[in-house]
């Protein structure tokens, strides 16, 4: 392995691994002072080598930032098996604990600093200290079951699953990390990958103006009352909100799931019955003026809009109030 510029962590770095190692099982005093003893940081440039196929592992990392890539060579091919970005340990897979040769290459993908503990202190504390067992077995069952969930997807998901996956998994990391190595990692050609991730951006896209669309709508409806205007109709709401008709009756039957003269009246039903519940507005106005007020055109309108939406009758609705 070749020779790297290994210098004493600093303890904030140190406190790190603690707390991750705490969550796990509580550190105890004596494990503690070992690691600020023992445990050593290293940066890396974007494309340094940590570990070459073929050399022995020495050492077991966490990253404090940036990301690593392992790579394996398959019949004269480079082929990405993990990627691992901060927080997270790494050492070889193949070869842990510098007991073998390891078969794949660990790659920094971006600038990377890390603190590392060497393999034969690690064993030795092994000996010694339960709860860095204990620790150290909770978060290897985590990796193996992050790495089974992996294999899987990997196996029998479709290209878009897959990046999916690797959206959840790795959360803001697809702006960031090469996707030549994404794609090795997901098992798909980069100019899949580059599709799916145009196509997904393009559908955050949609959605983020649905959201903004619908909010105009309920603040147009909420604030501004339009829904009391008798003549409100799809083309003069479309035309508030400056979007098509189309576009206003595609918002409103997948997003509130009405049609426009059903959503309309939800809105003013809902007026009324607040109007209602007020006790004065019953000995002062009529149902009907309040549905007047309220936009309906005509009694029997209101009447049966009312039912459909409430179930019983506005005179049933009133006798219920005062029940």
């Amino acid at each position: 392995m070749p020779d790297k510029d290994y210098k004493k962590a600093d303890s904030g770095d140190i406190e790190i691994v603690i707390r991750i190692l705490n969550e796990a099982y509580p550190v105890s005093a004596v494990l503690q002072e070992a690691l600020y003893t023992n445990i050593v940081s290293l940066t890396l440039k974007k494309g340094a080598t940590l570990t070459a196929e073929g050399e022995f592992c020495q050492y077991m990392y966490f990253i404090i930032s940036g990301a690593l890539m392992a790579q394996a060579t398959y019949n004269g091919k480079k082929v990405t098996t993990y990627i691992s970005v901060e927080n997270e340990f790494v050492s070889s897979i193949s070869g842990m604990h510098g007991m073998s040769p390891t078969k794949e290459g660990i790659i920094a993908v971006e600038p990377t600093s890390l603190v590392a503990l060497p393999n034969k202190i690690l064993l030795d504390l092994f000996e010694k200290c339960f709860d860095l067992n204990y620790a150290f077995r909770v978060l290897v069952q985590k990796y193996y079951q992050d790495a089974q969930e992996r294999a899987h997807i990997i196996r029998v998901g479709n290209a878009k699953e897959r990046y999916h996956y690797f959206l959840a998994t790795k959360p803001g990391y697809i702006d960031r990390l090469p996707l030549e190595h994404i794609a090795s990692l997901l098992d798909m050609k980069p100019q899949t990958l580059e599709r799916i991730r145009k196509q997904h951006a393009l559908t955050l896209k949609k959605d983020e103006e649905t959201e903004q669309q619908c909010r105009q709508l309920e603040v147009c409806l909420t604030k501004y009352k339009l829904y009391s205007k008798k003549d409100i109709s799809l083309s003069s709401l479309s035309r508030t909100l400056g979007i098509t008709p189309h576009r206003l009756s595609f918002l409103i039957n997948n997003n509130y799931h009405f049609n426009f003269v059903d959503f309309i009246n939800m809105y003013r039903i809902n007026s009324v019955r607040e109007q209602l519940a007020l006790q004065n507005n019953i000995q002062h106005f009529t149902i009907e003026t309040l549905a007047s007020n309220a936009g309906f055109v005509s009694r029997s309108a209101f009447y049966r809009a009312f039912k459909k939406q409430v179930g019983i009758s506005p005179t049933e609705f009133v006798q219920s109030l005062q029940r």
